[in-house]
């Protein structure tokens, strides 16, 4: 029996934001930030659930139902992730994994790197992924974090 190998890929978003490190920090850090931007807005799915511990070794889960007339109607997406660095106002570092209907398909490395910039912020976001058999895959992936990074810059307004 044959497998599809796993595709490895990463990519690197940079964004400047008006914002200090510390708004753009806080984003991040702050579970109710983060839910609007991250979790909310996307208009195909509902959040069913959403926790985030923000410490090294904390937690962040959130699960998703896609909506009818989606390709996916009511079946859920979860993803779970583990802070594995936190360097405050600076950096942070999770592992994730991500799930449709229970069927783990990616894990993934996201560094968030935040860098005063003149009156703003830079970020520098780098994703490094594994992902299986029936994967969203590499490019869809990279254009999920840059509507995320969009709707980081709306939160941020």
């Amino acid at each position: 029996m044959s497998q599809s190998p796993v595709v490895h890929n990463t990519f690197v978003l940079e964004r400047v934001y008006a914002a200090s490190a510390e708004c753009v920090f806080a984003a991040f850090s702050d579970a109710a930030k983060k839910r609007r931007w991250f979790a909310e807005g996307s208009g195909s799915s509902d959040v069913e659930a959403f926790e985030m511990d923000f410490r090294v070794g904390g937690i962040e889960r959130v699960q998703y139902r896609f909506r009818e007339g989606t390709p996916f109607p009511g079946v859920s997406l979860e993803s779970e992730s583990v802070i594995l660095d936190i360097v405050d106002g600076q950096r942070i570092v999770s592992a994730s994994t991500m799930a449709m209907a229970g069927r783990r398909f990616s894990a993934s490395l996201v560094t968030a790197e935040i860098l005063a910039a003149g009156g703003g912020t830079k970020l520098v976001l780098t994703h490094q992924g594994a992902f299986f058999e029936g994967s969203d895959g590499p490019l869809l992936r990279e254009q999920g974090w840059s509507e995320l990074l969009e709707r980081l810059a709306k939160e941020l307004d």
